[in-house]
């Protein structure tokens, strides 16, 4: 049988992204198209993987790593010249080579396997992957013969009427006798057009020998569709999110709105989780089960453990304890990390500071750069004074501890367990346990002050 090997194409610099970002770099719900595919094709098992790559070298090299063998086209001399740049990795292979564009992210690795498998059923030198498009218009079309034996692959430029008529479009995926597809490339020439290498052409040469190519139907059209513009960027990642939420919808997830909730590719969620509209959960997330993620909330690269409830707030970077709540409009900077049975209501800020279990802070609280014990009541606008202009500072919290409202504390301090911080409060000096902490000025009233006012207070 010999090995399975893939090549994927990446070379090119996709001007009609209008962007300084290389085309295939370019993300679908969170991970670049590139990546969409070498994810997919990593399922198939393969022997060498092999990625094309010109523009923007360094960049595909960093987003993919060391999951794919490189090669450089380093002059953009078209899909079979690409090809032959793989030739000095894969010329001593036996078996099957698969080619897909680094620009198709909705491929699946289900699709490549079927493809695969009806290579080398029919025994083919070349299969081609194609898909029935309702509008076949800019795709290459499969003529067959009436034995339904592929013929050739015309161009929409070069197309007849009755060519043009033909629903069967070409998605420009193949698998290849490895052997045999590089010395079809060396019978090509660029004698067209545009003066380059067509892929394309090396199926002719193969035709011409007499060898066996093959057209595999793929079911879903919507799988081949390639992405050179930012709006077939956008289309391209409906299908995917239509995708994504199945998925999550399939494995025990409420999703009320799918149409205005957007889950990155790879996220975790748990079963009996509900999702509500406007959310976004973008890469490194994950989510335990029984939580509740609240309309319009955003969570980034953060971890939610079992029932939990976010309420119109952003979380990025953070984690948060099981059975904790926060929100509305309240917000996780990273290093967060909340502890179970924590309340953070809202219009609060939590950043690089651990919150130990069965904490409150109930409303208008920023907590940077502290540690803070268990079951502590932090009042209403409480803040934790971490900068003084230069560094930033750390403050401790022992447990069981009642900071009052509209205090201050002024890092580096260290509060001991079961003490107490009166109202409103300047806390500069550690506090011991047991202590009550007063950093205020005592009130005074000026008897009959009013009366010196320059209004008389009828208005």
């Amino acid at each position: 049988m010999g090995t399975r090997n893939t090549i994927i194409l990446a070379a090119g610099k996709g001007t009609r992204m209008k962007s300084k970002l290389y085309k295939v770099l370019h993300r679908i719900c969170g991970k670049s198209m590139v990546d969409h595919v070498l994810t997919q094709v990593s399922q198939l098992d393969m022997d060498q993987i092999v990625t094309v790559v010109g523009y923007g070298a360094e960049a595909v090299q960093e987003e993919l790593g060391d999951r794919t063998k490189y090669v450089i086209q380093d002059q953009q001399l078209g899909t079979g010249d690409a090809v032959l740049r793989a030739e000095p990795l894969l010329k001593h292979a036996t078996g099957t080579t698969l080619v897909i564009s680094g620009d198709t992210p909705l491929f699946t690795a289900t699709t490549l396997k079927n493809l695969f498998a009806y290579h080398e059923d029919k025994k083919a030198t070349a299969t081609i992957l194609t898909s029935m498009a309702p509008n076949p218009t800019g795709y290459g079309r499969i003529i067959r013969n009436d034995l339904g034996i592929v013929e050739k692959i015309v161009e929409e430029k070069d197309a007849d009427s009755e060519e043009k008529a033909i629903h069967e479009i070409n998605t420009g995926v193949y698998v290849f006798d490895n052997q045999k597809l590089f010395a079809a490339l060396h019978d090509t020439n660029n004698d067209n057009a545009q003066g380059e290498y067509y892929l394309t052409d090396a199926i002719e040469v193969l035709k011409q020998q007499g060898d066996t190519i093959a057209a595999y139907k793929m079911a879903d059209f919507s799988e081949s569709m390639g992405v050179n513009n930012r709006v077939a960027q956008a289309a391209a990642t409906k299908v995917m999110q239509q995708r994504i939420n199945e998925y999550h919808m399939n494995n025990g997830v409420t999703i009320i709105d799918p149409a205005s909730t957007y889950i990155d590719a790879g996220i975790e969620i748990g079963s009996d989780t509900i999702i509500e509209p406007g959310v976004q959960l973008q890469q490194g997330t994950k989510i335990g089960k029984d939580c509740v993620i609240g309309a319009n909330s955003k969570l980034v690269n953060t971890v939610i453990h079992d029932d939990v409830t976010v309420t119109s707030s952003t979380l990025e970077e953070a984690e948060m304890g099981a059975h904790s709540d926060i929100g509305p409009n309240s917000h996780l900077r990273p290093g967060a990390v909340i502890g179970e049975h924590v309340h953070i209501g809202n219009f609060c800020e939590v950043k690089k500071s651990h919150i130990g279990d069965g904490t409150k802070l109930g409303h208008l609280t920023y907590v940077g750069n502290a540690t803070l014990g268990k079951n502590i009541n932090i009042g209403c606008g409480v803040i934790f004074a971490n900068y003084d202009g230069k560094h930033k500072h750390e403050t401790t919290v022992g447990d069981d501890v009642f900071i009052g409202s509209n205090s201050n504390l002024i890092a580096p301090v260290k509060i001991a367990d079961h003490s107490f911080i009166a109202a409103g409060s300047t806390i500069t000096d550690d506090i011991h346990q047991y202590d009550m902490a007063i950093a205020r000025s005592r009130q005074t009233n000026k008897p009959n002050y009013y009366q010196k006012l320059p209004f008389d207070g009828a208005d």
